[in-house]
């Protein structure tokens, strides 16, 4: 019997991440690994769809090096597909923002991605086969007054996918990073009653991601952008 092919998603939560989680299980027929600080959240989740929960702080390499033991451990082969989500906000004026706050949401930002992309490379490159995604937002391309820490984590995260989609993709590597442009429909968060479809879906955002795993590596992309329709360019 074939084994179904697996995907680490890093960064779990109930919003993006879960309708990646739900998509690539139902559409995709991936098995799914949810990371997160406190995967205990994600019990409704990983019982929907039989996905596995495991502890992990992206930013602290000890805890990434754990995650990805216990990993060989459950699946008994490497990934098949790895998307790194988190991302982490501080916002104020430049000369009032916390100093030390900016240095560990750049550590979760990107330094993070680093990490889980090594420890994603050094399993996947004897295979010759595999997918690294990557989560970036508007501010992967244009830094916001008052965001000086997102806009530095988000074009340093988006420096990686590209640094790794030169290294890798000659090896069988697909490495994509995805900018969402614009603010997702998550819970608690919903359009204004006169601006419909102002809010990007997080199922089609998914489905994007799906879209990408599934292209011929004759024409693999290495960066995708969703806006919705009315979002300014």
């Amino acid at each position: 019997m074939q084994m179904k092919p697996s995907a680490l998603i890093v960064g779990a939560g109930d919003g993006l991440s879960a309708s990646l989680a739900r998509v690539l299980s139902r559409e995709g027929g991936y098995r799914i690994v949810l990371a997160a600080r406190n995967p205990g959240k994600l019990a409704p989740l990983t019982q929907a769809l039989d996905a596995v929960g495991l502890a992990c702080d992206a930013s602290d390499p000890v805890q990434v090096d754990a995650l990805f033991a216990q990993l060989d451990q459950v699946l008994r082969a490497p990934p098949d597909v790895v998307i790194y989500n988190p991302a982490a906000r501080v916002r104020g004026p430049i000369t009032e923002v916390d100093a030390q706050s900016v240095a560990q949401a750049l550590a979760v930002t990107a330094y993070g991605g680093f990490l889980v992309a090594q420890q994603a490379a050094r399993r996947m490159l004897p295979r010759g086969q595999g997918a690294l995604l990557f989560t970036g937002a508007s501010a992967s391309v244009k830094g916001y007054a008052h965001s000086a820490a997102f806009a530095m984590g988000k074009f340093a995260l988006r420096g990686l996918a590209q640094s790794l989609a030169r290294e890798l993709a000659p090896q069988g590597i697909h490495v994509a990073h995805i900018v969402v442009d614009g603010v997702i429909r998550n819970p608690g968060r919903e359009e204004p009653g006169g601006a419909p479809d102002s809010m990007l879906d997080p199922d089609a955002i998914a489905r994007s991601y799906l879209q990408l795993l599934r292209q011929d590596r004759s024409a693999w992309s290495s960066e995708l952008e969703l806006r919705p329709w009315v979002e300014r360019f």
